[in-house]
């Protein structure tokens, strides 16, 4: 029970589930096989574990029912990336992944009320984006997503759109030696693969003129949709690093092309 009140979101708190040692292992093993019906007990069986974090956000003003949502997309996340053979338990992993997941809705909730209606329809959509990723292991489309809850496709971009704040692609996310990293850094620059300049311009001319890291960045970033962070961690430097490589090696390139 959170803030005197028994049900959150249709759900009976006094009700909920508990689950037992062999019952979670039993379950997580299923769970990794790909049996969702023992995911959706799973969720079922930790949701005690999202009331007492949401509990820590009782002076936040927001309403339960939305915390009490968006821990649950934090505990299905963290359902889906844990690694059960690691010596570590499930609520230890899953507690900041909850906490995670409410304070970036916290931060991120401006002074816009959203209707009760259309922040329903955006939880369910998002919850439905999770499962059938985790089913279909990829992505689901808008259509399929609503197929799977019964709206319209328009209902789930409104409220999903309803829910979001605008940002612009040069806010200022990180800075490191004064090499400031912007919200474009972070982005997969996936649309640049599939534009039709990226076929007939002379690239990989412009691409000699670059040493095998420049390439190397190049490649990952504008060719394999990579984010900067992504191209980091796989050739073992520093984001700043990469920013400063790609940003000498799209100068030295558009010297070439122009």
């Amino acid at each position: 029970m959170v803030n005197g009140k028994v049900e959150i979101c249709g759900v009976n708190t006094s009700k909920l589930p508990l689950l037992k040692l062999d019952e979670k292992e039993e379950l997580f093993s299923r769970i990794e096989n790909g049996d969702m019906d023992a995911r959706e007990r799973y969720i079922e069986g930790n949701l005690r574990l999202v009331l007492s974090v949401i509990k820590r956000f009782s002076s936040s003003n927001e309403n339960v029912d939305d915390l009490f949502q968006i821990g649950c997309i934090g505990l299905i996340k963290a359902i889906d990336n844990f690694d059960s053979t690691l010596n570590v338990k499930f609520s230890t992993y899953a507690v900041p992944m909850i906490i995670g997941e409410i304070r970036r809705f916290l931060r991120d909730n401006n002074t816009i009320r959203v209707s009760r209606s259309l922040k329903d329809t955006a939880y369910k959509a998002i919850y439905t984006k999770e499962y059938l990723t985790r089913k279909n292991l990829k992505e689901p489309t808008i259509t399929e997503i609503a197929e799977e809850i019964g709206i319209s496709k328009e209902d789930i971009v409104y409220a999903l759109d309803a829910i979001q704040n605008p940002m612009s692609l040069y806010d200022p996310v990180y800075t490191d030696g004064g090499d400031t990293l912007y919200v474009m850094d972070q982005i997969s620059d996936k649309k640049n693969k599939e534009e039709v300049w990226v076929e007939h311009l002379s690239l990989s001319e412009a691409m000699k003129r670059l040493n095998k890291r420049e390439n190397e960045i190049i490649t990952l970033r504008f060719f394999e949709g990579k984010t900067q962070m992504e191209v980091a961690e796989l050739i073992g430097i520093s984001q700043a690093q990469v920013s400063r490589l790609e940003k000498n090696a799209l100068k030295t390139m558009k010297q070439y092309l122009l």
